[in-house]
């Protein structure tokens, strides 16, 4: 079945590559994550530009506005599509007044630049456990987000963030946690176990890149996520402002971390942008050992 990658251009400095939509060609046509609403139009410029005069399904790995912030454009130019998301999620894509309010209070100029995502109908949304593809496997992957899913098709894993994120820098791999507040590890580390129960097969990732062995790279990250754990775990231990906290353990992370590596290959705007994902991820773990903290006190 053919399949192909669609970049998503940004206007943002070191955020190119960054986003894109993987489209799969068929029986049935469907994309995942059709990425920021401000970019939307670029998006459907680049399936115009392929020859993609059909969509059947928008796969929503999770409601994030980076990831399905451009749900009402695509499906206002597919008026034959459907979505299919978290069951979690659906109301958020009715009414995402309050994810994008959430989102301004996390990320700031960030979400400003991802935009506001525009109201979908609900008669348009599918929840997850009602999916009617034949073939499409349906995973819950909470995590990165409670309502995170993955999906396998045709001998494909589309993972969304539940792997990580992973980048090819001048030839070297790049594999990083996206762990934002609330954050729960042994949640999230179940979610991996459970990708690794599937069949090795190509894996797909939310941002950018894909590689033909999953099970390899599955391994990787649940490694570097107990790297992570002892890393972040020391530094909440030393105590201190949460800032600096944070400062630190990602000054930490890209010395002892072999997996962040080519970070030192990256261009200054690119390294901007990961600090800023990398000190969002480790505030997630922060919050982990903070919340943990407290059960153990009562």
């Amino acid at each position: 079945m053919p399949e192909i990658f669609l970049p998503i251009q940004q206007d943002l400095p070191g955020f190119n590559p960054f986003f894109g939509s993987w489209l799969s060609q068929g029986d049935i046509n469907f994309m995942v994550d059709p990425g920021p609403a401000n970019t939307a139009d670029r998006l459907i410029a680049s399936m115009e530009a392929s020859g993609i005069k059909r969509l059947d399904y928008i796969l929503i790995t999770h409601i994030h506005i980076d990831h399905g912030g451009a749900l009402f454009e695509v499906l206002n130019r597919y008026p034959e599509a459907s979505a299919i998301c978290h069951e979690k999620g659906v109301p958020h894509l009715v009414d995402p007044s309050r994810l994008y309010e959430g989102s301004l209070k996390v990320l700031g100029d960030l979400a400003r630049a991802y935009g506001a995502p525009k109201p979908v109908e609900k008669e348009r949304l599918i929840p997850h456990t009602a999916c009617p593809v034949h073939g499409l496997k349906v995973i819950e992957t909470p995590g990165h987000a409670i309502h995170h899913l993955s999906f396998t098709y045709e001998k494909r894993l589309y993972a969304g963030e539940a792997a990580g994120n992973y980048f090819i820098v001048n030839g070297q791999e790049y594999l990083r946690p996206a762990t934002p507040t609330r954050f729960f590890l042994d949640v999230f580390s179940k979610s991996v176990d459970r990708l690794l129960t599937l069949e090795d097969q190509p894996i797909r990732y939310a941002h950018v890149e894909s590689a033909e062995k999953g099970h390899r790279l599955l391994r990787l990250f649940k490694d570097q996520l107990r790297l992570w754990e002892s890393v972040i775990g020391e530094c909440v231990g030393e105590g201190g402002r949460k800032t600096d906290m944070i400062r630190h353990a990602v000054d930490r992370l890209l010395k002892e971390d072999s997996r962040l590596a080519a970070f030192e290959s990256m261009d200054e705007n690119t390294q901007k942008r990961e600090r800023i994902f990398m000190a969002n991820s480790v505030n997630g773990f922060v919050g982990f050992f903070e919340e943990r903290a407290k059960e153990q006190r009562y």
